[in-house]
């Protein structure tokens, strides 16, 4: 915690409550975070990680030591300098000041990543996020590429609030399942590592954090392999998918009869649902992603 403090007060800055800043002071906890991301990343092939919000390094040093090229992003203006200062001595860390939300996406991966990809090496991601962007920014990692395509990451390794990463890998029906649920299952695996308790923060948060591991699998024909094999019918199909789980969610206590009656008639629905072996009084909680699939599918045709 010296540590962190000493280059906060050095550069006369503060954990700022607009950026949702809450710095970790127990070194333990990055080492084993940066461990943890580079368990999923290919052995023998060249590897970078992209780090959203590095606040004062404490992470980056240590995805320094398991990356061949590190890329993080800071919104933060006054953290560039002291992040300078406190990486200088990892000359495969390069600094980027700017809002990850405002980035494109894909051509910044191909900016940074591309030569790495091409050798066949592969791209995680890895951030300590704050609470009220997390699931904006996950979101954007999943839906910022085409649904068509693969994910170009082997994995996202992220700290974020502990009902948060409950509701990240909860299954369908359970009392945590939720849209982004749902949402992330159509294209990745997603598993909480390990908890992480308030007091390894400056300052502390009121709440505990959990990491969590999120794996991008094949898309959704893993999910759903009935979906159409065209590249573009296959991306309607995915945004389809996605507009239902939306409607599902977006009103919960109705039945998903009544929640999509304004995209589907109710019959047709009902229809739809006793072919997929499902209740016609039954509420988009209790579908899983490959049932959100199955139903677009019917609906659809």
């Amino acid at each position: 915690m010296s540590v962190v403090r000493g280059l906060l007060d050095k550069y006369g800055l503060a954990p700022k409550k607009g950026f949702g800043q809450n710095f970790l002071v127990n070194a333990a906890i990055p080492e084993r975070i940066a461990a943890c991301s580079r368990e999923f990343a290919p052995g023998d092939r060249p590897s970078g990680v992209l780090e959203i919000g590095p606040g004062v390094g404490a992470l980056t040093q240590y995805l320094a030591r398991e990356y061949d090229r590190v890329v993080c992003v800071e919104i933060d203006r006054g953290l560039i300098p002291l992040l300078g200062e406190a990486l200088a001595e990892y000359g495969n860390v390069t600094v980027v000041e700017a809002d990850f939300m405002e980035l494109d996406l894909p051509a910044f991966i191909g900016e940074r990543f591309g030569d790495l990809i091409e050798a066949g090496g592969s791209v995680s991601v890895c951030a300590n996020l704050p609470y009220y962007i997390t699931t904006p920014v996950i979101m954007k990692l999943v839906e910022g590429f085409p649904a068509n395509e693969p994910l170009p990451f082997a994995a996202f390794t992220v700290m974020v609030q502990l009902e948060v990463a409950r509701r990240l890998a909860a299954p369908a029906g359970s009392a945590d399942y939720g849209s982004i649920s749902a949402s992330l299952a159509l294209r990745c695996r997603t598993e909480k590592l390990f908890d992480v308790a308030p007091g390894n923060f400056l300052p502390a948060p009121k709440v505990s954090s959990a990491v969590v591991g999120i794996v991008p699998h094949g898309g959704i024909r893993e999910v759903y392999p009935d979906a159409p094999a065209d590249p573009e019918a296959l991306l309607r199909f995915g945004t389809r998918v996605g507009d239902m789980i939306g409607l599902a969610f977006g009103q919960r206590r109705k039945t998903l009869v009544n929640a999509l009656s304004g995209q589907y008639p109710k019959e047709k629905t009902a229809e739809a649902l006793r072919s997929c072996g499902l209740r016609e009084d039954i509420r988009g909680e209790k579908l899983s992603a490959e049932d959100f699939c199955h139903l677009a599918d019917l609906l659809g045709r």
